[in-house]
């Protein structure tokens, strides 16, 4: 399902869907029969490289087309770690989406068999412990490339200590395709 028809009709909509709550004109958007299809989407925006905003489902629940209109509004408005995105920002805002493929269950004995498991750069992961969760996809590997930083940090986004390990640690996997806009 890899293909730059998808990559640029996801795009296309995420940027469509948080230029209408600017009132701004929206781009031609092209079709794809994936769109009608559950999916599960992240949403990253970033400015000058730097994360502005990422927002996302980890199942497909909804059709994609929905999904990545939602996550974009949302990485745009409602993630917490920012303000929302202005009007004045969005020109220069460059918008990234992943599809997720379904979670996977990891089986490991402790910790440093599950660290042993992960595919640096491949794997997203998810972390659940204690009601916690959080997520890492696999672009983060670029800014943690070894796995027990990752770790440590995916538990820390949990609020758990970078040290924390329990046996009711549960981790699942996932892949991703993605697609960023070009700079402008």
């Amino acid at each position: 399902m890899n293909d730059d028809t998808l990559g640029t009709s996801l795009l296309v909509r995420a940027r469509n869907a948080i230029a209408a709550e600017f009132n701004l004109p929206a781009q031609p958007e092209p079709d794809h029969p994936a769109l009608a299809e559950p999916g599960a989407t992240f949403v990253t925006l970033t400015q000058n490289g730097q994360l502005r905003g990422c927002i996302g489902s980890l199942e497909a629940w909804r059709p994609l087309d929905r999904d990545v209109r939602e996550n974009a509004r949302a990485a745009a408005f409602r993630d917490p770690r920012f303000t929302p995105l202005s009007v004045d920002e969005f020109a220069r805002t460059r918008v990234e989406v992943s599809l997720l493929t379904p979670a996977a269950p990891m089986s490991f004995t402790d910790e440093a068999n599950a660290l042993a498991q992960l595919r640096p750069a491949v794997d997203g992961v998810i972390f659940e412990c204690a009601g916690r969760r959080s997520t890492f996809l696999p672009q983060v590997w670029e800014q943690l490339a070894e796995p027990q930083l990752f770790m440590a940090h995916l538990k820390q986004k949990a609020g758990l200590a970078a040290d924390f390990w329990s046996p009711e640690v549960r981790l699942s996997r996932y892949e991703v395709m993605k697609w960023k806009e070009p700079t402008t």
